[in-house]
């Protein structure tokens, strides 16, 4: 081996090494940004578990508060029994939230009106 082949060898051998400290470098740069960016998705994650959390211990307080309100609009008629609690749908969509609420003062205002209807006729 000759001196060049030397210097040549050595000049390869430090471009190499330099070469593999740049891409460890990159690798490092990519998984600090990477973590970070897990960091805040997880973040992003438990602030919309406690607010789905949230809601939904909102929608059943009023939920219950409605049935409760509709059991003693009913119980003005000696006649009819009611059920237990109404159990959440497994199916029912989180998207549709709000509209399911929405439906539930209405369909409670027609309760009303027909017990009283009903209540009504009944003292005839």
């Amino acid at each position: 081996m000759t001196i060049d082949d030397n210097a040549t060898a050595a000049m390869r051998y430090k471009e190499i090494v330099s070469m593999a400290r740049g891409s460890a470098e990159q690798l490092r740069n990519w998984e600090l940004a990477r973590a970070d960016e897990l960091e805040y998705a997880k973040a992003e994650a438990a602030a919309a578990v406690t607010a789905a959390t949230e809601r939904e211990a909102w929608a059943s307080e009023r939920a219950i508060r409605w049935w409760r309100m509709a059991i003693h609009n009913v119980s003005r008629l000696p006649w009819l029994e009611t059920g237990g609690d109404p159990d959440p749908a497994p199916n029912a969509r989180p998207q549709y939230l709000e509209r399911y609420l929405e439906e539930v003062k209405p369909s409670y205002q027609e309760l009303v009106q027909a017990v009283l209807a009903l209540g009504w006729r009944a003292k005839r």
